[in-house]
């Protein structure tokens, strides 16, 4: 018997029928079916009901791409075993046109369509673009479930803004967490949940971690904040993680001051194992009201905590750009044909510099700090093409050779921003910065209405001053590297060689290390860069090859969990490795040490100016 949901004088009534509505734009609900109980070969069954379709065919789709990932993913790779139904739970027939579209021809005749979904974490290893891990999926029978919903819900064409009811059966001793809104009028049941979606973005905006117990919640003002964390080795509760949590987003909310976009936000930290079949992609990935964080389980807890600190504030901030200020590409957003805006150099840029921005505001680093980040951050953008336009690779960021780049939109990204906000205070005596400007957008915008992609710019310039123009000519539109000395001496600062502590196998999100793929997948040093007392002590060379470390031999899948372990090495941690260079293979051992990096860095200047001193104050103090 068929399950049919009709809203009745704005009452949800729940009820059995023979018959089944109609779908159309605007009536009935999609009806969802996610079993987490009965997993096989560790693949979840999802069943999904759309309505009776008045259409004589119909196309379903699986996400090629999801906001905030800039990458194709293809989420359909995981779709197994795809089955279209009639009513007498016959199969139809049906046409497989890509890895993530299923032609159904008979629509009328469809009563549901079947299928089964592979995790991503479990082939991280094992295919050279991976998903990346916050974007991805867990199954873990009984224990875990990472619903990251792209990867499970699909969408019939043209009925994306169509409500959805989800019903998901899962272990009875396994919770949700997530900011999806659960159906009001549902019985308690432990083994099974049941949630509501406005449209097809509601859903894959709002990821659902099922784990134990491991939740914390506080408020920030006006918003409630939810922590939860699946620890596999219950290494951390989340009340470990909690005051610093707390700290960090009352600094935010003080830093945002009246920007409002959300009364709720949920953060769901998955901490990986770094085992083969676990996941390896660190960072966060943003939604509306909540962000998905992967961190290894292995991290010391005060650098869990700064990392923490560093990715959930980069994700918070989001809700103010893209989810807050946002173009028509980003607002109607194609999952399957994606057109890609210009402006990641505020989407993204914007958000890192705030990240790291409001920290100093609101005394969570000292200036020295300050100026390291932002000394690494020009170190780091030297790995990309600093000759390339920042809005044309935005725009074409899903393709070669613009995709290699990307990861420059935390770089560059963030300096630009930083630049903007120098002159924006320097022009307006210290009282316009680029936090004022994204609050006039955000007065102007709002998440609900999306700006022209190619006139944004001119709106910038018309709110603030003519001379913006041409540096967004020269320097973001155009191809001219900036000069941030330049920049720099405004607020009475220079640069200067000092030793900074780096990882041990990574500089930041720089790697020291490479995988030769012409020489099956080897592991070396890198050859052309400045390397870290760790690996110079220990008497490494650029084109090194590493053959073994503490008796392991080194592969692509074997270096990664020892670059997770390295996170919680100290000084005396000893270490053993053998080399092959020009062909003689050398035997090298002791402790690693403290691993530092002789980097330049910013300093204040001995006598400044009380105009550049002023500047300096206004700009980071806000």
């Amino acid at each position: 018997m068929k399950r049919v949901f009709l809203i009745i004088s704005g009452i949800l009534v729940l009820g059995c029928s023979a018959s089944k509505s109609l779908v159309t734009i605007d009536k009935t609900y999609i009806m969802v079916d996610i079993d987490l109980v009965n997993v096989v070969d560790d693949k979840v069954n999802v069943s999904i009901d759309p309505g009776a379709f008045v259409t004589d065919n119909i196309s379903f789709f699986i996400p090629k791409t999801v906001p905030g990932t800039y990458s194709t993913d293809n989420y359909g790779k995981y779709v197994q075993d795809f089955k279209a139904l009639d009513y007498e739970g016959k199969e139809l027939s049906f046409n497989k046109i890509d890895d993530n579209t299923w032609y159904i021809p008979e629509a009328k005749k469809l009563d549901k369509v079947t299928y089964a979904v592979n995790d991503t974490f479990d082939t991280e290893t094992e295919v050279e673009e991976a998903v990346f891990s916050p974007a991805g999926t867990n199954i873990l029978k009984g224990e875990n479930y990472m619903l990251n919903l792209h990867g499970f819900v699909g969408y019939f064409d043209d009925f994306k803004e169509v409500p959805y009811l989800i019903t998901i059966r899962k272990p009875i001793d396994l919770v949700a967490t997530t900011s999806l809104k659960e159906e009001p009028n549902r019985k308690p049941d432990p083994a099974w949940d049941a949630f509501l979606a406005e449209r097809y973005f509601e859903v894959i905006d709002n990821p659902i971690l099922y784990a134990k117990p491991n939740t914390e919640t506080f408020s920030i003002n006006d918003i409630t904040v939810t922590l939860s964390i699946y620890s596999p080795n219950d290494v951390y509760k989340a009340s470990d993680l909690k005051p610093r949590m707390e700290k960090m987003m009352g600094a935010q909310k003080a830093f945002l001051g009246d920007i409002d976009g959300t009364k709720e936000y949920t953060i769901l930290l998955y901490l990986s194992t770094l085992e083969k079949d676990d996941a390896s992609g660190f960072g966060a990935l943003e939604h509306h009201t909540s962000t998905v964080v992967v961190l290894p389980e292995q991290m010391q807890k005060e650098r869990l905590e700064q990392a923490m600190v560093d990715v959930v504030s980069h994700e918070f901030f989001h809700i103010v750009t893209p989810l807050n200020v946002h173009s028509k590409e980003v607002q109607y957003f194609d999952f399957n044909d994606p057109k890609m805006s210009r402006h990641l150099w505020m989407y993204e840029g914007t958000t890192e510099y705030f990240a790291n921005l409001f920290q100093i505001q609101q005394g969570l680093i000292d200036e020295a700090e300050f100026y390291k980040r932002i000394m690494g951050k020009i170190e780091n953008a030297k790995s990309y093409d600093d000759s390339m336009s920042f809005t044309v690779m935005s725009e074409n960021v899903l393709d070669d050779p613009y995709k290699d780049n990307y990861g420059n939109v935390y770089e560059k990204g963030a300096l630009i921003n930083m630049v903007l906000d120098i002159q924006l205070r320097e022009w307006s005596d210290g009282e316009k910065g680029v936090l004022w400007l994204m609050k006039q957008l955000s007065n102007k915008y709002g998440d609900m209405t999306p700006f022209e992609d190619d006139k944004l710019i001119d709106e910038i310039v018309a709110m603030t001053y003519p001379g913006l123009r041409n540096f967004f000519d020269t320097h973001v539109i155009g191809d001219t590297p900036i000069d941030y000395n330049r920049y720099f001496t405004k607020v009475g600062l220079t640069s200067k060689v000092v030793a900074k502590k780096s990882g041990y196998f990574l500089n930041g999100d720089i790697p020291f290390i490479d995988v030769d793929q012409a020489n099956a997948n080897a592991i070396y040093i890198r050859n052309g860069i400045q390397l870290n007392s760790f690996l110079t002590d220990m008497g490494l060379k650029g084109g090194d090859v590493i053959k073994s470390i503490n008796g392991t031999p080194i592969t692509l899948e074997s270096i990664r969990p020892i670059i997770g372990q390295s996170f919680g090495w100290t000084p005396e941690t000893e270490i053993s490795m053998v080399l092959l260079r020009d062909g003689e293979e050398i035997n090298l051992s002791g402790r690693v040490g403290e691993s530092v990096l002789n980097v330049e860095t910013i300093v204040p200047v001995e006598s400044p100016s009380d105009k550049e001193l002023k500047l300096r104050n206004a700009w980071m103090k806000g």
